[in-house]
């Protein structure tokens, strides 16, 4: 799959993941949005790997 495509999967994929930690947030449940901010973390990861890579 070509680096645009997969950095604009990963921006669509954090902010899911951001939707999903704000309603877990305001519902009251840390865990889950303990769980969704660590998948935020490694999709940013990922996105900085993706858009850095000179190869």
């Amino acid at each position: 799959m070509e680096r645009r495509r997969l950095r604009l999967l990963y921006v669509v994929g954090i902010a899911l993941n951001a939707i999903a930690l704000t309603a877990a947030w305001t519902a009251g449940e840390l865990l889950f949005a303990g769980t969704f901010a660590l998948v935020m973390v490694y999709l940013g990861l990922r996105y900085w790997m993706v858009a850095t890579d000179r190869t």
